[in-house]
């Protein structure tokens, strides 16, 4: 018994050091998008490599797989969700992808990757796709590479998606994907067609972004994100990052004429930040510690940030104030009004500012163009037309800039191909989970709109944060909802809000 928990000790040791190393990378990557002067972009690129190969270097080693080999053998038996089992599990599986990547190939993605968002952030601002060109070939070269590496027999792309959604595979979301190309254009048109006969609009006024700022802090607050442990910051590209226990660090970006992108953005960050400030602080830097999958962690920011966040009730609330914060902005808009006005669906050139109905084409599109540039089936110069043509079919607009394009988001700068399908799971986790909130919280509507969101968040607590890796993505949601996923919860959802909110039977 001894050599068994001393081996286990020691084993936890070394993975989180690792995940310190990780938390550096972590806090880098936020000086770089928030306060970083651009010329430190090629310093800041070697620091980013160098944590990461330390990192990997330390999950890999001889050591590490020896120690996880002792400590497998010695738990035969244990229950399989229990803490220990749990880690084991998740450590192997990490263990098992990460040695077959070279030191060299992890290095030299951490290097690329930053010097191309810092060229990103530039191209973006210029709509000059031709800067960023060169650095996405690159970082395709790479990501083929470490898919080849992995070795699985998969397609490269499904061996890619393991990184952050594990166990979904390339044949899956395509059949998921397909239907929502088919069934959501259609359900988009007549919504927006009946918001244009509604005219419901925002009015166009003065919102000064420190009382923004304010009523955003006011609002993420409530729902109980501890900014006595969290920040808030303004970004080009707005995100939630953890840097350790007491430090979750969220952002947003704020237009002056509009306060609904910032105030929205703020609660769907906080929703990422709730699920990092309700891991369990004795788990840190081990699989029990940590959240299960990122499609798990949207469904926590949509669901706030759509769900809850756009609802009547949330409004009951929240409208009153917001009207006391941002003085005659909103004079004379009424609940109603107010309600068709935030949840307006119009077709738009943005993912981050696309209403929840239109969004999942958003992840369509993406998800055909990165799988045709991994598979080799586009090329990278192709891509801005093959985006504009795409979008044009999914979305019936024309796109009239690379920043509007293929150019608004980071994660291609990022190397993070595979993450933008877990987006769309999110939005499909997030309508099931929520309607299983209801069935077993009684009155949560009348809570909500009395403002007391307490029962909710510990809710998700109890069922999801605070389970850390027990279970992966598709065992949690039958363990909380009693249902595999699906898209029904989903799609009763839209229905039941769109129908009501301007009087449609969809």
């Amino acid at each position: 018994m001894a050599d068994k928990d001393n081996n286990y000790d020691k084993l936890l040791e070394i993975v989180r050091e690792a995940s310190l190393l990780d938390s550096i990378s972590c806090l880098l990557e936020w000086d770089q998008e928030t306060g970083m002067p651009r010329q430190g972009a090629q310093h800041r690129a070697e620091q980013l490599a160098l944590t990461a190969r330390l990192s990997h270097e330390r999950l890999t080693a001889h050591e590490t797989g020896d120690l996880l080999a002792a400590c497998e053998s010695a738990a035969a038996g244990d229950d399989p969700l229990s803490d220990r089992a749990v880690n084991l599990r998740e450590i192997r599986l990490r263990f098992e992808r990460r040695r077959r990547l070279p030191k060299r190939l992890v290095e030299e993605l951490a290097r690329v990757t930053a010097l191309a968002h810092a060229d990103w952030v530039e191209a973006r601002r210029s709509g000059d796709f031709g800067r960023f060109a060169p650095h996405l070939e690159r970082i395709l070269a790479l990501k083929r590479e470490q898919a080849a590496c992995y070795g699985s027999g998969e397609s490269p792309y499904t061996a890619l998606l393991q990184d952050y959604e594990p166990g979904e595979s390339e044949a899956n979301l395509e059949r998921v994907f397909s239907a929502l190309a088919q069934s959501l254009p259609p359900l988009v048109a007549r919504i927006e067609e009946a918001g244009d006969r509604a005219g419901a609009e925002l009015p166009e006024a003065d919102f000064p972004l420190e009382r923004q700022r304010v009523f955003g802090e006011m609002a993420a607050a409530a729902m109980g994100f501890d900014f006595s442990a969290g920040r808030l910051d303004e970004v080009v590209h707005p995100f939630c990052t953890t840097i350790g226990p007491g430090d979750v660090r969220i952002t947003t970006r704020f237009e002056r004429d509009n306060f609904a992108p910032a105030f929205f953005g703020i609660l769907h960050e906080a929703g990422h930040g709730l699920y990092e400030q309700g891991l369990e602080r004795e788990h840190w830097g081990a699989p029990r510690g940590e959240a299960v999958s990122l499609a798990i962690h949207e469904s926590q920011s949509r669901m706030w940030e759509n769900i809850v966040g756009r609802s009547r009730a949330f409004w009951t609330h929240f409208l009153p104030k917001a009207k006391g914060v941002f003085h005659g902005s909103l004079e004379g808009m009424e609940l109603d009004m107010f309600l068709r006005a935030v949840n307006r669906v119009r077709r738009s050139f943005i993912r981050v500012e696309a209403d929840e109905v239109s969004y999942n084409l958003h992840i369509v599109l993406r998800f055909e163009l990165e799988r045709a540039l991994v598979r080799g089936d586009l090329s990278v110069a192709d891509l801005p037309a093959a985006w504009n043509a795409r979008f044009r079919e999914l979305l019936g607009l024309s796109v009239s800039s690379h920043s509007e394009g293929c150019l608004q988001d980071t994660h291609w700068a990022s190397g993070l191909i595979g993450y933008f399908p877990t987006y769309c799971l999110g939005n499909l986790y997030a309508a099931q989970f929520y309607a299983a909130a209801e069935r077993e919280l009684p009155g949560l509507e009348r809570r909500l709109g009395a403002g007391d969101f307490g029962p909710l968040r510990d809710w998700l607590h109890r069922k999801v944060h605070s389970q850390g890796m027990r279970h992966r993505a598709p065992e949690l949601v039958r363990v909380v909802t009693g249902a595999p996923l699906g898209p029904e919860p989903f799609f009763a959802y839209l229905s039941r809000k769109y129908g009501e909110l301007f009087n449609l039977d969809l």
